[in-house]
């Protein structure tokens, strides 16, 4: 922005340097001088309008409980992050992350159409869940997150 204003400056300066032979006006050129010089201007004046950017939100602080380490989050990990409590996916994995959110780990066992081996299942890997709020960056790729391999 300083450069745009510096160069600005620089250029409107030039028009009043001494020449050693004036230039001949014409309508038409004084025509074309005063847009290009209204167009550097404007675009002076909409470089100045644009806003700062927005900070972008960069880390999760819950990343360790989408799948990656030995606690899982209900609320927020994928239904792929219990393919590694074996007995869990894909039953009660898929009606896990198709329920929800949970306020308690008790809460999973409330799921509708729960089998009785499917909460066994979930009750011995009970200490391994955990719930935080639900983010909508994670949310919305809980039942499918489109990797296939």
């Amino acid at each position: 922005m300083k450069i745009a204003l510096v160069a600005a400056l620089v250029s409107s300066a030039a028009a009043f340097a001494p020449n050693a032979q004036p230039p001949v006006q014409t309508a038409l050129s004084a025509e074309s001088d005063r847009r290009a010089f209204l167009g550097a201007a404007a675009a002076i004046g909409a470089a100045a309008a644009i806003p700062a950017s927005a900070v972008a939100k960069v880390d999760y602080e819950n990343i360790a409980y989408l799948g990656g380490g030995s606690v899982v989050d209900l609320n927020n990990a994928n239904v792929r992050a219990y393919l590694r409590l074996p007995g869990m996916y894909p039953g009660a994995a898929g009606k896990i992350v198709s329920h929800g959110p949970y306020k308690t780990v008790a809460d999973v066992y409330n799921i509708p159409g729960l089998t009785a081996g499917e909460k066994e299942v979930i009750k011995k890997y009970e200490s391994r869940f955990t719930t935080k709020e639900p983010s909508p960056e994670y949310v919305i790729d809980r039942i499918n997150n489109g990797l296939y391999r």
